[in-house]
């Protein structure tokens, strides 16, 4: 009974990833490759399934028109579920939602942790802008 709740649970939270608008990628390697390729960051969201800050986040920021279009523009977007994916070992998945930017070399231009109403999602945004000229994109 558990599992099935569970997964119920991982798709309702999937499903409205993908409500928004928001192309997120699911595949590691496929992101760094697309990062490289388009000379962009990627944004990796590291959540869990049944966190309630990873849903304020995606409700509070991430499902607002202004930030989606900056995202999708600057950024690949990675989302991956600790109850779900197999991460990296270089990335923490506990104390979901943990938010990575990374070049294609997987070399942590800035890393954060919570959720961020928009105004402090942009603040996040002008961190990783200062850092990245330090990076190979």
């Amino acid at each position: 009974m558990r599992f099935i709740k569970l997964l119920f649970l991982s798709f309702i939270f999937l499903t409205s990833l993908h409500a928004v608008d928001i192309p997120w990628n699911h595949d590691y390697n496929k992101a760094l490759a697309q990062a490289k390729k388009e000379h962009k960051i990627v944004y990796l969201f590291i959540g869990a399934d049944e966190c309630k800050y990873c849903k304020r986040l995606y409700e509070w920021t991430l499902s607002k028109p202004e930030v989606i279009k900056i995202m999708k523009k600057n950024y690949v977007l990675l989302y991956m579920s600790r109850d779900q994916h197999d991460i990296p070992k270089q990335y923490e998945k506990y104390g979901a939602p943990r938010h990575y930017f990374i070049n294609y070399k997987e070399e942590i231009i800035h890393s954060d942790q919570g959720s961020r109403e928009p105004e402090g999602w942009y603040d996040i945004l002008d961190e990783v802008d200062l850092k990245k000229d330090d990076f190979e994109i």
